[in-house]
């Protein structure tokens, strides 16, 4: 597929699997402080505007169908789809953190505005996720959730981490810290102290960690800071309540 404006092409995924995240630069009819392009309901942008630009997301990318789009809640509840089985329009959208889809020609899509997006993709099944991961959710445990929902063994399994926030824009309390050194201790390697009692935490390998551990060990992205970006990337940290939200999916091509 030629380059398409505001979109990061996933790499390492296994072949015949497309990924990526849509960025507040592709194609779109939002307006200022929302970018050209955002895909959030619930961000103050006009639903008619998020409705027009997931259909632009979907006719862009040559999507047969609808992505699979969620409620996100910050949780670790998972989704499980065969790709035979479209969603229904005007049905309830489910209400999960991460979203499973086994079969070809059917996208799983999340969204994000400094959380961690993560996409898997197995060598030796059809499977594919998107997950949606949050300090609060990625120390909950939603990748291993998703991973549970998955019939793939691990080592067959390939993650892409998307745009999210860098280590320099994360300032977190010691209960951040804490979370995650209580189950981890190694992960102390993550923070940077800060300011006073604040901390710098780097979501990026605390990612990487939780996948290295559960026995994906080949990992890409990662790499690119949503805050320090503007003209790219939303971010909620960056600009609050003004803030719009970017699309991350995974499929395997029909």
């Amino acid at each position: 597929m030629d380059a398409i404006e505001g979109w990061i092409e996933a790499t390492g995924l296994p072949a015949g699997v497309r990924g990526g995240t849509a960025t507040r630069r592709f194609a779109g009819v939002s307006e200022l402080p929302w970018g050209r392009a955002s895909y959030g309901e619930y961000c103050g942008d006009r639903p008619e505007a998020v409705a027009r630009n997931r259909a632009l997301l979907r006719d862009s990318l040559g999507l047969a169908r609808e992505p699979i789009w969620l409620r996100q809640v910050h949780g670790t509840a998972v989704v499980v789809l065969e790709s035979s089985v479209a969603q229904e329009r005007g049905g309830a959208t489910p209400v999960a953190d991460a979203c499973v889809v086994r079969g070809r020609g059917l996208a799983a899509v999340i969204q994000t505005a400094d959380c961690m997006p993560i996409l898997l993709a197995a060598d030796d099944s059809d499977e594919v996720a998107a997950i949606h991961a949050g300090w609060r959710g990625l120390a909950a445990g939603v990748i291993e959730a998703t991973l549970a929902r998955m019939n793939a063994a691990p080592a067959s399994i390939r993650a892409w981490l998307g745009p999210a926030i860098g280590q320099d824009a994360f300032e977190v309390g010691p209960e951040v810290r804490a979370a995650f050194v209580g189950a981890d201790p190694g992960a102390a390697a993550c923070f940077r102290r800060g300011r006073d009692d604040r901390w710098h935490a780097h979501l990026a390998d605390l990612t990487q960690r939780r996948l290295l551990a559960l026995g994906i060990a080949r990992i890409s992205g990662g790499d690119l800071c949503t805050v320090s970006a503007p003209a790219q990337f939303h971010s909620f940290r960056r600009d609050g309540a003004a803030s719009g939200r970017m699309a991350t999916l995974v499929w395997r091509e029909v």
